[in-house]
């Protein structure tokens, strides 16, 4: 049955809509007709009508970095949870990093991903591991994971800490269309820390790790980058290209800056987690757990510079990490907690109270950063409001107050410290491959 989504608030900032209107779509899931401001899309009677009362209806959100776990560590979250999940929190999309048992280092891995994701509500993209096992030692099969549509690589969590390496994965994710997305972290530098290495983590007695473990292993990749580049040794119409995950530090915000400027084609992540929480909030808290993460959560002043950089334009999308874990993985004490949260059902509610409610970045640009630049950024094919495109749709009351409740969770897993918080802002549906689900 098609379906007419009325009085809607259409934005997609991609093409520089933005108005109030309706859409039709037809039987087979495509955009039948778009209805701008007094325009009506009048029913036939054949057709379920949703009447969406001013909410917005925006191209469906991304999160370019998850870990859904399957296969290997089904406990914590399998892929049918997962993209529950996501579908909840408001995203039609999400890429899959590639830290499962096995590791995702071979095309065997991504067809197992998609043969199981094929009947999901949600698309789900593979990132292939950069090395075997994600070891840092070998590379892994660039070709053959182009070859299967694969469009990014990494070992997120572990970081090639060889320079030799790093610089021939350069020069094979060139070769071969590939992006590199790297988790930043001179292991030396951070071996064995618990949380951001300061007052808090003194005052608490833990292990800190150092801002500058970040920024050092940014800063050698960053120049093995403009050395290919100066010496003419990779194809000067098919550059490498490189996107920070998480970036959590001024420092490291400052080389990405530099980066661009100097015309790298570099782009960066943050967290909703990293732009909300600092380490202070783990040491006022009673359950540190859910407050245990790579990169650990900042300081104040480089909470700062990162709500700065998101506001000029410095980082380029909010991506989740999720990361889901069992509750005994986390309800223990702070140097034996594993690292990282859900964040799926909770992007939109904290990009929202935090970010757009404060006015440091608008509506159309949270979109942009949820959903246009996620895609773009992994060269995947661009969503948009335009007539006879396949619908992927997210709709999001920006207005609604809501509390996180463990009840109201779909992840198989319930690690994150924002249970009980008071959020603005919250994905209401999905609209993709042919079907409506609404969140209630």
């Amino acid at each position: 049955m098609s379906i007419i989504f009325q009085n809607a608030r259409l934005l997609d900032p991609a093409i520089n809509l933005d108005t109030n209107g309706s859409i039709r779509i037809s039987d087979d899931g495509r955009i039948e007709t778009i209805a701008k401001e007094a325009d009506r899309i009048v029913s036939t009677g054949n057709e379920q009508v949703v009447d969406l009362d001013g909410k917005l209806l925006v191209p469906g959100l991304f999160d370019m970095h998850c870990h859904f776990r399957e296969p290997g560590q089904e406990y914590k979250e399998t892929l049918a949870s997962g993209a529950a999940a996501a579908a909840a929190g408001g995203f039609t999309g999400v890429a899959l990093m590639p830290n499962t048992r096995p590791v995702i280092d071979s095309p065997l891995g991504v067809a197992y991903i998609r043969y199981h994701a094929a009947d999901l509500p949600v698309d789900l993209e593979v990132i292939g591991a950069m090395t075997a096992e994600s070891r840092g030692e070998t590379l892994a099969p660039f070709g053959k994971f182009r070859s299967y549509g694969v469009t990014a690589v990494s070992d997120d969590g572990t970081a090639i800490q060889n320079s030799q390496i790093m610089r021939l994965a350069f020069e094979y994710a060139s070769n071969f269309g590939l992006l590199i997305i790297q988790h930043c972290e001179d292991r030396m530098l951070s071996q064995g820390g618990i949380m951001n290495e300061g007052r808090f983590s003194t005052m608490l007695g833990l292990k800190g790790i150092p801002d500058a473990a970040e920024a050092i292993t940014l800063a050698r990749d960053l120049q093995l980058m403009l050395y290919l580049r100066d010496h003419k040794l990779h194809d000067p119409l098919n550059p490498p290209r490189y996107h920070v995950a998480h970036i959590s530090t001024k420092a490291a915000i400052d080389l990405v800056r530099q980066a661009k400027a100097e015309g790298l084609q570099v782009t960066c992540e943050v967290t909703p987690h990293h732009f909300t929480l600092t380490d202070e909030d783990l040491f006022k808290a009673e359950a540190k757990g859910n407050y245990i993460m790579k990169p650990p959560l900042c300081s104040a002043g480089n909470l700062r510079a990162l709500l700065d950089a998101i506001a000029d334009g410095t980082i380029d999308a909010i991506a989740t990490d999720h990361a889901p874990h069992a509750a005994h993985e986390k309800e223990c004490p702070p140097d034996q907690a594993s690292f990282g949260i859900t964040g799926l059902e909770t992007a939109i509610g904290l990009a929202i109270t935090q970010l757009v409610d404060k006015g440091i970045i608008t509506l159309q640009r949270a979109v942009e950063m949820l959903s246009i630049n996620p895609r773009a950024i992994m060269n995947l094919p661009p969503v948009r409001l335009q007539e006879g495109v396949a619908a992927n749709l997210t709709i999001i009351d920006p207005d609604i107050e809501w509390t996180l409740t463990r009840e109201g969770m779909r992840s198989k897993s319930l690690n994150t410290p924002f249970i009980g918080s008071q959020l603005k802002g919250k994905a209401v549906g999905i609209f993709h491959k042919g079907a409506y689900i609404e969140n209630r």
